[in-house]
């Protein structure tokens, strides 16, 4: 993935969505970023399978990369949930995720701009949310300096399987 001298710069970064091929790769990051976020070690087979499900269609939604060349820098992915208050979706951002050497240089920024360049250009979608661990306030400052807000939501979760 690059070498400790390795600069990125928003200009240099193209952002384009995730194919098939890109699976490998996209389950390496998740399996970083549980491990960076949450100190826990995913199953790379149940990952990688998730991943390429979810781009052969799965569930709604879609991953974009970013790039410097042809070499993937980032990734993010959308999921839509229906809202029948707003008649619309809402585009959650999940599974963020750039690699150690290309933090801070903008790549995220690249990657937020293009969502929010998309969401806008289709009626159906009528917001973008996200959800960040209470402690990760390098992110929280992030998703604040681009126009996010903290909303009054806590997030329950359970496991069915």
């Amino acid at each position: 993935m690059g070498g400790s001298n390795d600069q990125y710069t928003a200009d240099a970064v193209s952002i384009r969505l995730a194919v098939a091929a890109d699976a490998g790769t996209i389950a390496e990051f998740n399996r970083a970023l549980a491990r960076e976020t949450e100190g826990k070690e995913l199953d790379l087979a149940t990952v990688t399978n998730g991943v390429t499900r979810f781009l052969h269609g799965a569930a709604a939604g879609f991953y974009i990369v970013a790039e410097i060349g042809e070499r993937v820098i980032g990734c993010l992915m959308i999921t839509h949930e229906w809202s029948d208050w707003r008649d619309g979706n809402m585009w959650w951002i999940q599974s963020v995720y750039v690699t150690a050497t290309a933090r801070r240089q903008g790549v995220f920024r690249a990657l937020h701009a293009w969502v929010v360049e998309q969401a806008e250009a289709d009626p159906d979608v009528c917001g973008l949310r996200l959800y960040v661990e209470h402690e990760n306030k390098r992110a929280r400052t992030t998703y604040e300096s681009l126009g996010m807000k903290q909303e009054p939501y806590l997030i329950y979760e359970m496991s069915v399987r």
